[in-house]
């Protein structure tokens, strides 16, 4: 299909999501672009009601299921600092026995990401949520039973495997069924939930042994495992895999008992058949230029969110602290304490302010951040006051922390789930989160050595890679704030069409 073709054939999909919502004026339920029948009489008005909150009931629900895996996430990432010292003691393992457990995380991670899209595409979104937590259970009872590093080290790539697939499932289910005018609330519960379990981990684990928190992050495992049977199968994924009867009943169930669905399914399922007469999901199809600018845009924003210094900051804000002679203890108290209010901030704000501007002041306010700490080592190089410098680092954590959970943090992944059409999103998702894990155990690793080499420096290369990512955002990433997923797809359709033409 030509790309002029492939534009007009979108053009009726982007007419009808894009229409003026007629029940705002009306009191009807927003049903993700379709709109409740409306009856002019009280029964009438008293059902809509209740399919509205059954609806919203359902998705929240639903929401909250799939996002346990991102507390899984947060509590995997979080649990080697406060275990460290019980298991170096209690296994004898040595400082870098110890350091190859650690970072053993990131390559299961990127193991897992590899074949996540692929995955999510064969079992469906609740089938690859089931069988990432059965990696984390296996990986947290080897851990909990081990003797040696051997079984560490194998429960820990276990557990990288498991969250390299949740990174990207949990953002995408949540995005495909949540209707457009919530979607960025729901999503970005995503980034609130891995703080959550960070923070947890780093609580619980000074009051109890490294074997009892092990056998405590199985918890939220066994919890999502649960609430999968109780919940629907995304709409979206069904209707690409032509199970329709199953479509409609799960789409009827997220949005209400008694709600009109005709509009939203009949968008839905005309979009998957334009996207059935284009060829399937693979690497050689997503090369193809069409899918070039959703590509730069999720890449880019990966690049930006892990080369911007954010596993710095968040690995190695003990010894950042320490480096400028500011108590360890009350830093990373306030860090954590920071970094879950900035989340939930930006989970209040996502849908009514939208993507670009939180991203925007997400991505300065890293940069300001990043200038602040390196200007206070800069000081320290220069013998001024002790005070001074370990205030301005302390001032500098906390304004990249607080600035990047805003939005950097969780955002990317947010777009992510929203800007690539369900057929390449399988290929799409999973380069993307493989270029994130990548970045990841990337700056993980260089860290130290820049840290070493220029403690000042470090931080200013972060905040040069932060001031290009304000430009990126600036000139590439779209608002997707109150659109339909197939709008969204259409939209960014016609901007490749006028590129190439």
């Amino acid at each position: 299909m030509s790309m002029e073709g492939a534009g007009s054939a979108n053009q009726p999909l982007l007419s009808r999501a894009s229409r003026p919502d007629e029940d705002e004026e009306s009191g009807a339920c927003h049903n993700g672009g379709s709109v409740a029948a409306i009856v002019p009489s009280s029964s009438s008005s008293s059902s809509t009601s209740s399919s509205c909150s059954s609806g919203n009931s359902v998705v929240l629900f639903s929401s909250l299921v799939a996002v346990c895996g991102s507390y899984v996430f947060g509590n995997a990432v979080g649990y080697s600092s406060p275990a460290e010292t019980g298991i170096m003691d209690d296994l004898g393992l040595s400082l870098a026995e110890y350091s190859v457990f650690g970072s053993t995380l990131t390559i299961g991670a990127m193991v897992g990401a590899v074949p996540s899209g692929r995955v999510a595409d064969l079992l469906g979104r609740r089938g690859a949520m089931w069988l990432s937590e059965l990696f984390c259970i296996t990986g947290w009872l080897s851990i909990l039973f081990a003797k040696g590093a051997w079984w560490l080290d194998a429960g820990r790539l276990l557990m990288g495997c498991g969250i390299g697939l949740l990174s990207y499932v949990v953002p995408v289910y949540v995005a495909e069924i949540a209707p457009k005018n919530v979607r960025g609330v729901y999503t970005s519960l995503n980034q609130l939930m891995i703080g959550l379990g960070k923070a947890f981990m780093f609580l619980i684990g000074s009051l109890v042994s490294w074997r009892v928190l092990a056998l405590i992050g199985t918890l939220p495992c066994l919890l999502q495992l649960l609430g999968l049977f109780f919940i629907p199968e995304s709409p979206r994924w069904l209707a690409k895999v032509g199970r329709e009867k199953e479509f409609e009943a799960a789409l009827q169930r997220l949005r209400g008992k008694n709600a009109n669905i005709s509009q939203e399914a009949s968008d839905i399922k005309d979009y998957m058949e334009h996207l059935r007469r284009m060829s399937e999901d693979g690497i050689t199809e997503l090369l193809q230029a069409k899918y070039a600018y959703p590509l730069i845009v999720g890449v880019g924003l990966m690049i930006i969110q892990q080369c911007g210094g954010l596993n710095g900051f968040v690995f190695y804000t003990s010894v950042i602290f320490e480096a400028a002679g500011f108590s360890t203890t009350i830093g990373t108290v306030i860090a954590a304490v920071v970094q879950i209010l900035s989340t939930t901030l930006g989970v209040l704000l996502i849908d009514k302010s939208g993507r670009r501007p939180l991203l925007l002041v997400s991505a300065a306010g890293g940069c300001l951040g990043c200038v602040f700490t390196g200007l206070s080592f800069f000081l320290q190089d220069l013998h001024s006051g002790a005070e001074l410098v370990s205030s301005l680092v302390l001032v500098g954590v906390l304004v990249f922390l607080g600035s990047f959970e805003l939005g950097m943090g969780g955002i990317p992944w947010i777009i992510m789930s929203e800007i690539f059409p369900i057929n390449v999103k399988g290929s799409a998702g999973s380069f993307v989160n493989l270029v994130s894990w990548v970045g990841s155990w990337f700056v993980s690793y260089t860290f130290s050595y820049l840290f070493e080499w220029s403690s000042a420096g470090t931080f200013f290369i972060y905040a040069g890679i932060c001031a290009v990512g304000v430009i990126f955002i600036a000139k590439l990433v779209p608002e997707t704030k109150g659109r339909t997923l197939e709008e969204i797809h259409a939209s960014i359709t016609d901007k490749n069409d006028n590129n190439l033409s």
